[in-house]
């Protein structure tokens, strides 16, 4: 992990181009169904993070048990290498749907711009059921959270059109200090 580093506010004033190049990442799918083998969202994720430069730092599939989901996802944040956890699955509303139910308790800041964008650009492209989505995002533990639902398509809009172009610039700020 990148040392902290204090900014003056002239440090600032281009702070939309400073980013860190590469992050860590840790992937979870969230499914009763599918297995390494067959997760095909996945390995969409893992692919699409490494083609821009990242580093997948794990990877796992769990059951969509609240449990099992939390586990997880702690132990993603244990790792000091992981700046970002992106977990894809359960985000419906079925009854066995559980992902933000087992996120949002750990979340110390919620980044709910990122739930409405993600819906606003869904619903352009499949309609009103994606209103049915409870995809959401969020700061634990100084890393950033994004849950996904767990279709190929909600996966790859989601890192194509939000969370590709935003981590490196949002991991950068969750690691500097304030200007004093």
């Amino acid at each position: 992990m990148e040392p902290e580093t204090t900014y003056t506010h002239a440090d600032m004033c281009d702070h939309e181009d400073l980013a860190v190049e590469r992050v860590g990442c840790y992937v979870v799918t969230v499914s009763d169904s599918r297995t390494p083998e067959t997760d095909e969202s996945g390995r969409l994720i893992v692919e699409a993070l490494q083609q821009a430069g990242h580093e997948v730092k794990g990877y796992t599939v769990v059951p969509d048990e609240p449990g099992r989901i939390r586990s997880a996802l702690e132990e993603a944040l244990a790792d000091p290498e992981v700046d970002a956890v992106i977990l894809n699955g359960g985000t419906g509303i079925s009854p066995r749907d559980a992902t933000p139910e087992a996120v949002k308790p750990l979340l110390e800041k919620e980044l709910p711009g990122f739930g409405e964008a993600f819906r606003r650009l869904s619903t352009e492209e499949i309609g009103p059921r994606a209103l049915l989505s409870r995809a959401t995002a969020g700061i634990a533990r100084g890393k950033l959270i994004f849950a996904l639902p767990g279709s190929p398509h909600g996966v790859s809009l989601a890192l194509e059109k939000l969370i590709i172009p935003l981590l490196g610039h949002a991991v950068f700020e969750l690691r500097r200090k304030r200007a004093r």
